[in-house]
């Protein structure tokens, strides 16, 4: 990118009509986009959807470096002299992260467009901290696209946490749950004819089945972004969701190299222990506990570490 010359920058700042100019400054070094000139990134998910990566901020980082470069320049602002000594990008983003420092974080931005279930989608507005637009079915029709898990992966309701499965139910159970798919996929012709018969598209929706797809426009911020993929790439979070989470983890990894580096290695990889299981572990005896899910909660830990979960000699 080539620099104007300081007399053209120099007019730039010139006042006409007695109104103060804006003065453009150009970077002193060569640029480059983070998506390569991308104007999408897409992911297939599921049967069909999709995740596509449209726009970041910013776009554009010093030749050699990613994104992660607006992290570590917002950092050493809020920092001032205290960075002197920090001479590397890779050190401080993982002291950020290490230390629970988000501000810096939120100077990254991420739009994406997005195909999921409509049950998906319930789940995924739960997380408050992004900006979404989603497809208006009060305006447009719903287009005909159905989630439908294969007969092999229909799993079978958790015994031990009431909204997860666990295991897979058995292969006729697994045909007649497709079955039911099929009957409720079967309201879409029904759904149609009654909206071409004048049915108000903002009332016939409700005929529609939650395995209906539904679109939306998702930005948000790297702090919060990573916030959402700690709690939905979790070994315990729904398939369904988690494969969402973990395409949006693989769309961003080439933009935030060293942040998404220090996410797996302090957030998604990495373990939280409470006052009472550090103190159970530290004299070797039982949770001081008695809520069953605790204690549950607890003892995955200590095989997760390799220790031999204290039991209740009594």
């Amino acid at each position: 990118m080539a620099k104007p010359s300081s007399e053209a920058q120099a007019m730039s700042a010139v006042p006409m009509d007695g109104a103060v100019q804006a003065r453009s400054e150009f970077p002193e070094q060569p640029m480059v986009d983070v998506m390569s000139g991308a104007s999408r990134i897409t992911r297939q998910v599921l049967d069909h959807g999709f995740v596509a990566l449209v726009d970041c901020m910013p776009r554009l980082a010093p030749a050699g470096k990613t994104a992660d470069a607006a992290i570590v320049q917002a950092a050493r602002v809020s920092y001032g002299e205290g960075t002197k000594q920090v001479n590397e990008d890779r050190g401080l983003i993982r002291y950020l992260l290490r230390h629970r420092h988000t501000t810096p974080f939120e100077m990254v931005e991420f739009k994406f467009h997005i195909a999921m279930p409509m049950f998906v989608a319930r789940q995924w507005i739960r997380h408050r901290t992004a900006n979404v637009n989603e497809y208006s079915a009060r305006y447009s029709i719903v287009p005909d696209r159905f989630y439908r898990p294969t007969a092999e992966s229909v799993r079978a309701q958790s015994a031990s946490n009431r909204q997860g499965g666990d295991g897979l139910v058995d292969a006729g159970t697994a045909q007649d749950f497709l079955l039911l798919l099929d009957r409720a996929e079967a309201l879409y012709k029904d759904y149609m004819s009654l909206t071409e018969k004048g049915v108000a598209r903002e009332l016939a929706r409700a005929a529609l089945p939650v395995s209906v797809y539904t679109e939306w426009y998702w930005k948000c911020d790297l702090h919060n972004l990573f916030h959402f993929l700690s709690l939905r790439m979790d070994s315990h979070a729904q398939y369904e969701i988690r494969v969402f989470a973990e395409a949006m983890y693989e769309l961003i990894k080439p933009i935030v190299p060293l942040s998404c580096e220090a996410f797996v290695d302090y957030r998604l990889g990495a373990m939280h222990l409470t006052r009472l299981e550090i103190d159970a572990i530290r004299a070797g005896v039982p949770i001081a506990t008695t809520n069953k899910r605790e204690i549950a909660e607890f003892e995955e830990k200590c095989l997760r570490l390799g220790i031999t979960p204290p039991r209740d000699a009594r």
